[in-house]
């Protein structure tokens, strides 16, 4: 072949495989895709995950926030490329957003939402610490084994003064209440409601941190477990589970957690955190925002660091109601930890509540108040207050519903539960008659609750406020509801 021959023909290859190559390109469609929509970041800022940009053109992304927003990238050839995203600290107090947008020169076009919330309130995790695992190697299972008998310091720290309510706490009562067999002890505490020095920037009065504190220290010191929360508080969190107070209460719970964590951080596995008390919930949108309540609390506590980066935290399911919670609540969908095996789930127990009502027509003007309840109690001298249902079967059934946590290795913890003697002096004036047949009433529902908590796998702190413990001169006010309580644990 002559060479001029050669070259000819290597032309024509050269021109018809650019040809065929054109019509591959021309008849290609535009392709963009974007692995992420939305990016959300918190007030201090951070960097996203990598986003994955694909596309069969160049492209490239607008960005309008270069004061507060930066990229790794920000621009691309054919191919699959990715790039995060850098947000500064947002030093206002409301969120922002912008919406950056990706365009390729084939015509396609995508976007991507940027939103960072504000910092309503001062940050005070200003001296966070290293990880510190010592006195703290026990997952949650391990630590809800060592938890036996649990009572509640009711209406105590949770009250706008403390012994407005009852009387103050000390440390010959916290000595008392363990020589009594009780190990395990629920701090019910206020902080929010009148417990502030600085209202506005949330600051806890440090008065108040340090008597709370003190109090956590006679208890560990006497080898007690505590679990300290944020409670009612006139009902600044648990009434306000709902969107459009959403970014306000999330502040305010990271703020006051901030403070409650630094303070309480040197503190070995005796202590445990509780987020909050009964947030109000009725269903799945809700629950979503509690979630977020709780991943909040979550995220403040870990940040502090310390022993915090390990301590075992507790979640309250839906209004701390166990029907609602086996409902709106599962093992996999519970707020998202970085720590694993360090958390548990707490309900609260008072059914059925015509049992525990203190009138008729509390609840609702159909409601009658019941004196009597469980198998061999019924009261033949006052047959229409007998327990019209909600007796042993049912009481067993409602709180099994709780198992498949406690299956799932997420101990559960019985935070509230309780009934009264209803006598002269309490319950509204409604005495029973047939006094004999309530107070074995009253001793056989504390007695089953507490046994079927137990047989469920949960941990059972009983509702004490005055009535079977007298704090003043530390005394036993009423031995067969002590006597109840233990039999349940035996």
């Amino acid at each position: 072949m002559k060479l001029k021959h050669f070259y000819k023909i290597l032309l024509l290859l050269i021109v018809t495989g650019f040809s065929v190559a054109c019509s591959k390109s021309d008849d290609e469609d535009p392709q963009l895709s974007v692995s992420a929509k939305t990016v959300s970041f918190e007030p201090e800022g951070g960097t996203s995950e990598e986003i994955t940009i694909e596309a069969n053109s160049t492209w490239s992304i607008s960005n309008s926030a270069i004061s507060w927003l930066q990229l790794t990238k920000a621009s691309g050839d054919n191919g699959t490329a990715a790039t995060t995203i850098t947000a500064a600290s947002n030093e206002t107090q409301f969120t922002r957003s912008v919406v950056l947008t990706v365009e390729a020169a084939n015509g396609q076009a995508r976007r991507i939402t940027i939103t960072q919330k504000g910092n309503l309130y001062p940050s005070y995790n200003v001296t966070p610490i290293a990880p510190d695992e010592t006195g703290m190697s026990s997952t949650a299972v391990q630590l809800a084994a060592k938890m036996h008998m649990g009572i509640n310091f009711g209406n105590t720290m949770e009250s706008p003064v403390e012994g407005e309510w009852n009387s103050k706490l000390t440390l010959d009562y916290v000595k008392f209440v363990k020589g009594l067999g009780f190990n395990t002890v629920r701090l019910p505490t206020g902080w929010v409601w009148s417990h502030l020095s600085d209202p506005d920037k949330i600051t806890i009065d440090p008065a108040w941190l340090d008597r709370v504190h003190q109090v956590v220290k006679w208890c560990v010191d006497n080898d007690m477990y505590v679990m300290l929360n944020a409670h009612g508080d006139d009902g600044w969190l648990e009434k306000s589970v709902n969107a459009e107070n959403e970014e306000v209460i999330n502040a305010k719970l990271k703020a006051i957690w901030e403070q409650i964590a630094t303070k309480m951080r040197d503190f070995d596995e005796h202590l445990i955190f509780a987020g909050t008390n009964e947030p109000s919930v009725e269903n799945a949108e809700q629950m979503a925002i509690l979630n977020g309540y709780h991943e909040t609390f979550i995220k403040t506590v870990r940040a502090t660091g310390g022993k915090n980066s390990y301590r075992v935290l507790v979640v309250q399911g839906p209004s701390t109601d166990i029907i609602k919670t086996s409902k709106l609540m599962t093992p996999t969908t519970l707020p998202h930890d970085p720590v694993p095996n360090r958390m548990m789930l707490e309900v609260h127990f008072y059914g059925p509540w015509h049992f525990n009502l203190e009138k008729d027509g509390l609840y609702s003007p159909d409601t009658k108040a019941s004196y009597y309840w469980g198998a061999g109690n019924h009261s033949i001298m006052e047959p229409l207050r007998n327990a019209p249902n909600g007796e042993e079967d049912e009481l067993r059934a409602e709180i099994g519903n709780i198992k498949k946590f406690v299956d799932a290795g997420i101990p559960v913890m019985l935070g509230e539960y309780g009934t009264w003697r209803r006598t002269a002096d309490h319950q509204n004036g409604q005495i029973p008659q047939d006094t004999e047949m309530h107070n074995k009433s009253v001793d056989a529902w504390t007695t089953f609750v507490t046994k079927t908590a137990k047989a469920n796998g949960m941990v059972p702190f009983l509702w004490e406020i005055g009535f079977m413990l007298d704090r003043a001169n530390n005394k036993v006010k009423d031995q067969a509801m002590l006597d109840a309580v233990k039999a349940g644990y035996n």
